[in-house]
């Protein structure tokens, strides 16, 4: 008998663990919600939707800003066994009309905003049946949310009996490597990543939580913590007011706080300027590019002694992979990082098997010892645990080339990125296995190469990227400046290119081109777009 394994199952016990605990908190909309508030709102709508035809399996697309009714739509979605589909609105039209037309949702829930764009750009329409606005609906057809709850009882829900392999969402990755990919997540993908978070960070329901990353945010209730929604444009993470994350983290005294690195970079840097103590925080948690040293040493500055900030390593597909902290990585890692040697990620979480094999842009089908590197040698991340969701929706040709079946049973993953694992077990990313360089001197690896022009105190970040044929690709490395830095280029250029002849693996490159404002993902404002910076590189130099 499959096991029971419904997502939403941690929202109920929770609210019965710690009923008056408040759950949510949104200073923007002076609103707040206790767990008991929040169960009994999603159960109230939960029977709103089966009414609306939104039941088992629906496949539904959410696009609502993280408000309360975030909250309780999603816990609701997940209760009834609909499928929400979240996708980042920031993808860009064209790519978002494809996602729609891929998944082919029967219903949309979304604000006046996404309602208007689905409308002037088509998305969906074929396909749609049911239509929900969060918020005044204007003159398109459905139902708003509000009219929905005061139509529905104010009682208890009965939660869809779902086993922990059945489909309980499909989340888009964000695209900076490739078309976007609907990885499909089972609800025991869901309460692997609940668990694997609570053990590796500790976290403890009544904490407090400031996730400024949105489906991060889903966690907070199901681990108990209060969830503190800042103010900020959640599509803009590196353009964040840093007062308002650092008011929000002292006024409700925070204990946890998710950013990404764009964000981390950006409150450290006001932080330090002001002179700012942020004393509740007991850990800080950032993902989704690797953090520069320097950003987490002066973001460390604001912490109480012994607080670390942690970056776990992993992607939409699988998340957490491996987890390493600031103590570690400022201690002893950062050099070995600076001279070249990849970003330290840590060990695997104990749920996960981390394997490393042969580079290849080639199918694998099935696992075979003999597709492990040699120890050391850079090789790609292959995963395998609980947490790893299983394929992509309606993609095949995709699943093809990330998985690989296992003949003891299950399959592994191919993270689409390079690493090499040190003697302790420790793994050093080396960058996506796209983003190589194939030069007639041998492959380079992004990340090893740009850490050692990411050293220059007026460099802010840097990009390697490849001009021309596999195997014999000009190495490029296009350099973004720190801020309001004026400087002339030729001298630093000079500068640069000493450091790079004192390192074996960079003494090839010979061609620097600086960069106004290096293209970045939505998501995090944190991934470069190498492909893009490719063919402005290769502009430049034509």
């Amino acid at each position: 008998m499959p096991t029971f394994a419904n997502i939403a199952a941690h929202l109920p016990r929770m609210a019965q663990l710690q009923p008056d605990t408040t759950a949510i908190i949104f200073p923007k909309g002076n609103q707040s919600l206790t767990f008991q508030e929040l169960d009994r709102l999603s159960d109230r709508i939960c029977h709103g939707l089966i009414r609306s035809g939104i039941t088992r399996g629906t496949r539904t697309v959410l696009m609502v800003t993280p408000s309360p009714e975030f909250f309780a739509l999603t816990f609701a979605l997940f209760k009834v066994g609909a499928i929400p589909v979240l996708i980042d609105p920031g993808l860009g039209i064209k790519n978002l009309k494809s996602c729609l037309a891929e998944v082919q949702p029967s219903a949309f829930i979304g604000i006046p905003k996404a309602q208007v764009a689905r409308l002037l750009f088509g998305w969906a329409k074929d396909s749609l049946k049911t239509i929900i606005t969060v918020g005044p609906r204007l003159f398109w057809g459905g139902i708003t949310l509000d009219k929905l709850i005061q139509q529905s009882p104010d009682k208890p829900f009965e939660m869809a009996v779902t086993a922990a392999d059945d489909q309980a969402a499909i989340l888009f990755t964000s695209g900076s490597t490739g078309p976007p990919k609907g990885a499909i997540y089972s609800h025991g993908n869901f309460s692997a990543q609940v668990e694997a978070l609570q053990q590796v960070y500790r976290i403890q329901p009544g904490e407090i939580d400031l996730p400024t990353f949105p489906l991060f945010a889903l966690f907070a209730p199901a681990l108990g913590m209060t969830a503190v929604i800042p103010e900020m444009d959640f599509t803009r993470p590196g353009s964040v007011d840093p007062q308002k994350i650092i008011s929000a983290i002292t006024s409700h005294k925070v204990t946890t706080m998710f950013g990404s690195p764009a964000l981390i970079n950006r409150v450290g840097r006001s932080g330090a300027e002001q002179g700012i103590k942020l004393p509740t925080l007991q850990r800080v948690i950032s993902a989704g590019a690797p953090v520069p040293a320097v950003v987490m040493e002066r973001f460390s500055q604001m912490l109480a002694e012994g607080v670390e900030i942690f970056t776990p390593y992993g992607a939409t597909e699988s998340l957490p992979v491996c987890s390493i902290g600031s103590r570690e990585i400022l201690g002893e890692t950062r050099v070995i990082t600076e001279n070249g040697g990849g970003v330290c990620i840590g060990r695997p979480v104990d749920s996960i098997r981390v394997e490393l094999i042969r580079i290849s842009d080639e199918p694998i089908t099935v696992w075979d010892d003999d597709l492990r590197v040699a120890p050391g040698q850079v090789g790609e991340i292959v995963v395998q645990g609980p947490q790893v969701t299983r394929g992509y929706f309606q993609r095949p040709e995709a699943d093809l080339l990330s998985k690989i079946s296992d003949p003891q049973g299950g399959f592994f993953h191919r993270m689409g990125d390079l690493g090499r694992q040190d003697e302790t077990g420790r793994l050093w990313f080396c960058g996506r296995k796209t983003h190589r360089v194939e030069s007639v001197h041998g492959p380079l690896f992004t990340i090893p190469v740009e850490a050692v022009f990411n050293t220059h105190p007026l460099v802010y970040r840097s990009a390697l990227v490849g001009i021309g044929p596999k195997g014999s690709q000009q190495p490029v490395i296009c350099i973004e400046l720190e801020q309001g830095i004026t400087t002339n280029q030729e001298q630093l250029r000079s500068e640069l290119l000493n450091i790079a002849a004192s390192h074996p693996h960079t003494r090839e490159i010979s061609t620097i081109l600086f960069h106004p404002a290096f293209p970045v993902d939505i998501r995090h404002n944190a991934k470069i777009f190498r492909e893009k910076l490719a063919v402005w590189a290769a502009e430049e130099l034509a």
